[in-house]
């Protein structure tokens, strides 16, 4: 295999979809990732949480925000703009619609109201999408850099917890400069404890 580190990436990120696309009951095991999510302290704390909405074959928090939503939480869910993440401060699982990647997302009438707009450093912890992760915390995603960019925004005291099944978990991923380590990476049978941000690429 090769050492350049996109290469590397490339073929990690397709055998971690190969092996997220077969992993049979997701349903059920992201109902178990999501509610050790949960129970972990640093999600008990914040107030303002940051939930990605899946796509595909990712850990579904779909069916976990309507609990999400009765949890005393400001629940935060983004949107793309222009390859840039926005915020948007979900109430109601009815303020989303099916998008044009057939992507969940917020209603457009919606986004402009001044209330339903959330600045990065409001948050309080950020819940972070992958395609695959390793026990310290890296993280590729599809390689289009929309999550880095919004997560090297975030408030440095603001934890990055990533969901994922097992089989999305590699030896080691190749960390870029501009690539950020999560703080945990919840599974189906652990919570691993990453080296978050001051780790460095």
């Amino acid at each position: 295999m090769s050492d350049d580190p996109q290469q590397l990436k490339k073929a990690i990120r397709e055998q971690a979809h190969a092996a997220r696309n077969a992993l049979p009951n997701k349903d059920e095991l992201s109902r178990v990732i999501c509610e050790r999510l949960a129970a972990i302290p640093e999600y008990a704390r914040a107030h303002t949480v940051m939930y990605y909405v899946d796509v595909r074959s990712e850990v579904r928090t779909r069916h976990y925000l309507p609990t999400a939503l009765t949890q005393d939480k400001r629940v935060v869910v983004p949107y793309c703009v222009n390859g840039e993440l926005e915020l948007f401060h979900l109430q109601n699982m009815d303020e989303l619609a099916v998008g044009m990647y057939k992507i969940l997302e917020p209603k457009a009438e919606l986004r402009a109201l001044a209330n339903k707009r959330v600045e990065v450093g409001d948050l309080d912890l950020v819940i972070v999408p992958g395609v695959a992760f390793d026990r310290d915390g890296g993280r590729t995603g599809h390689g289009f850099g929309y999550y880095d960019k919004l997560l090297n925004r975030a408030r440095p005291d603001a934890p990055l917890i990533a969901l994922a099944f097992e089989c999305q978990l590699f030896p080691r991923i190749p960390m870029q400069t501009h690539d950020v380590f999560m703080d945990k990476v919840i599974t189906e049978t652990a919570v691993y404890a990453g080296k978050g941000r001051s780790a460095g690429g």
